[in-house]
This record gives structure tokens, sequence and C-alpha cells, in this order.
């Protein structure tokens, strides 16, 4: 039940055992309840004592037990959850040197909090890449950015609405047999993140290596230009068989 909150198993054992009975309990019942070995409930016992879950009394030289209440539960988790969130948001950043290193990153969610975090640090320039449906999320934060006086570039896949002049839209003809989802972000000419999809799950990269800073920043204006020739020549393009055929298996 509290393990998910950080608790162990043993801890969260003892909670529900107490909180699943109309009465106190002393710590007899509470091994049977709750399957806690003996020589463990004490300790684990006095730790809920002291994150405050558990009530303690002495009825006729017996310790009673009982649990926290389970709405004050969830409202004492949250304010734990709030201030740990405070207490992260005051620590103070220190500063780091240039990282030429690749770091990688797996899990969708904790990607897209990366791209949301590295948009707000921009100072510059912002050259971003991916599909519509993916950039709507970040839309407010650019359209914010670009308020402000940063270059934005965008390549996107699909329709997106928006301000920002400096938009390469594509739309995806049925025969693009390897188009596939991918994300790029260059912040300020000095980070970039790549990410994409392998076996379902979006995994990326992550480096301030100049090198690697140029090599993406070039991927991006390679698909821009490669989007704005082939709608421009779009007829001239897709009559040459060969020319149509290396285009429907670029990535961009």
């Amino acid at each position: 039940m509290l393990q998910q909150f950080g608790f162990t198993q043993y801890e969260s054992q003892v909670y529900q055992s107490l909180i699943t009975v109309d009465q106190p309990l002393d710590a007899t019942g509470i091994v049977k309840r709750s399957e806690v070995p003996r020589s463990k409930v004490y300790e684990v016992l006095h730790r809920l004592s002291e994150k405050g879950l558990i009530l303690e009394s002495t009825v006729e030289k017996k310790r009673l037990y009982t649990a926290l209440s389970l709405d004050a539960t969830i409202e004492k988790l949250k304010a734990d959850f709030e201030s740990n969130v405070q207490k992260l948001k005051d620590t103070q950043i220190k500063e780091t040197l240039s990282d030429d290193r690749v770091w990688t990153l797996k899990d969708n969610h904790s990607i897209q909090s990366i791209l949301k975090d590295l948009l707000h640090q921009a100072e510059r320039s912002i050259v971003i890449s991916g599909w519509a449906d993916d950039l709507t999320l970040y839309l407010p934060i650019l359209e914010e950015k670009f308020s402000q006086g940063v270059n934005i570039n965008i390549h996107v896949i699909g329709e997106i609405t928006t301000n920002i002049p400096n938009i390469s839209t594509l739309i995806p003809d049925q025969e693009h047999a390897h188009l596939e989802k991918s994300r790029i972000l260059i912040v300020d000419e000095q980070e970039v993140i790549f990410a994409g999809i392998e076996e379902l799950k979006w995994q990326a990269i992550r480096t301030q290596s100049q090198p690697l800073v140029k090599f993406f920043t070039e991927f991006f204006y390679h698909d821009v230009a490669l989007t704005k020739i082939t709608q421009k020549y779009r007829d001239i393009v897709m009559d040459d068989e060969e020319v149509r055929e290396v285009l429907l298996n670029l990535r961009y």
C-alpha cells in the first residue's frame, strides 16, 4: 500500500494491518495480521511512529497501536511531497563546465521533462524538430521564448498553428515507408537532445559535444532543405523514379 511512496514492504504491511481493523492492536496482533516477523515488528513500529503514521498508547501495561486515518495519511503524504519538491527547487544548482560526454536516457516522460527544461533555459536560439502531435506540447514555451526574442527554427511532420515564422512543414506521403517518429532539440548551439523510438520505446541521447551539436544541426537543416525542395518541385521530383525512390527511403 505505501511502498510506492517510499516506505518499506514491512512498513506497508504493518500500516495496512492497522488501517484495516477498527480497533487498536498490540504487537502480537500486528504480527498475526501483517505477517511481519516478531523480531522486526518493534523496529517497524518505531519507524512508523517517527514518521507520524501510527498512534501509540499504553493501556494496563500493554502497548497498543492504531493507524493514522486514511484521509489524514493522504494529506500528510501530499504535504511531505510538496515540502520535498520545494527543497529540491531551493537546492542551489552548481555551476558546471561544458560536458562533452554523451548521456543516454529512457522513458518518454523523462525525455519530455528534459526537453521542456532545456527549452526554458534557452537564451539565444532554439532548433527543434518532431511530429505535430509531439511539438504541440512545447508550443506554449516556444511561443513565449519567441516573444522574448529567442531565434526559433522548427521542422514539423504534420501541421501545427503558431505565430513563429521560421517553420518548415512536411505533410507525410503515404509512400513514406521509412518515416519514423523522432525529436531533435538544439539549444543555444551548445546542447542537443536526439530522441527516437527503438523497440517501441522512446530513447534519447543528450550531449554538449560540439561535433555532435554541429552534426545534428546540419541534420536538422538537411531535413528542412529536403522538405522545401520536395514541396517546391514535387511534380518534377516524384516523376523521376530514381530520385523518388531515394527520397521516399529517407528518414525526414
